[in-house]
């Protein structure tokens, strides 16, 4: 009997492991990683390696480099990515692609909307270490910057994976996405574990709705209302 149960649920696992994998690493992963973080900055503890790798960075600053992290924090900011997702989000719905630009619009809107409530649950200061060229007064934890450019890329490579621009997209997204949180350390307004804890939380937000958005919602609704439906007895003769 336990046989009999366990071979056809083994094999469901195994016909399907790419996905669960896939799962694993694009919100199991990133939620633990969050999970850690999260709970030494709710408790105020903090990581000994944020103040030094934000000082390491700062140490090899100069006038040469602060141009172009300037341009990459303005680039990731706020008003620019919304302006670009609102364009992306217009340019679907103008080629009546309204599935994909539902999609686009959950996953970055969704995250821009987290990062709010996050950084109003958590209430995390940001560094004070120097006096930074690109100051910010609200609070850092996690990085809106990181969320936005991972939400937004993130989104993009799963509308363009069936196509010969998806690897060009991931390629130069990741590029960016590293860029921007790197630009957020160099300018002193962001410890790296504000950038981290970005990161994973964009990216397992935007792996499960795309996991969510790929359930047949129809099709579980008429299994279940089958299920439901009283079933007609036949009269015995």
């Amino acid at each position: 009997m336990t046989r009999r149960f366990v071979a056809p649920l083994l094999q469901r696992f195994y016909a399907r492991r790419w996905a669960l994998l896939g799962l694993f690493c694009g919100i199991g992963i990133p939620l633990l990683l969050f999970g850690s973080l999260a709970e030494d900055v709710w408790t105020r503890e903090g990581f000994s390696w944020d103040t030094g790798i934000l000082l390491a960075l700062h140490a090899r600053a100069t006038p040469a480099l602060d141009r172009p992290m300037l341009t990459l924090t303005a680039i990731g900011g706020p008003l620019p990515m919304a302006a670009l997702a609102g364009a992306i989000a217009l340019f679907l719905v103008w080629r009546r692609w309204l599935g994909n630009a539902a999609l686009f619009a959950t996953i970055v809107g969704g995250a821009a909307l987290l990062n709010l409530l996050a950084k109003l649950l958590f209430q995390r200061q940001r560094p004070t270490l120097w006096p930074s060229l690109a100051p910010e007064t609200d609070y850092g934890f996690p990085s809106g910057h990181a969320m936005g450019s991972m939400a937004l890329v993130a989104a993009l490579v799963f509308l363009l994976w069936g196509t010969r621009w998806r690897w060009p997209v991931l390629v130069v997204g990741t590029i960016f996405v590293l860029g921007v949180g790197l630009s957020r350390l160099y300018l002193g307004v962001h410890y790296p574990s504000d950038i981290l804890a970005g990161w994973s939380a964009s990216l397992a937000w935007a792996c499960g709705v795309r996991a969510l958005w790929r359930v047949p919602v129809r099709t579980l609704w008429r299994e279940r209302a089958a299920l439901r439906r009283p079933r007609e007895v036949t009269p015995s003769r």
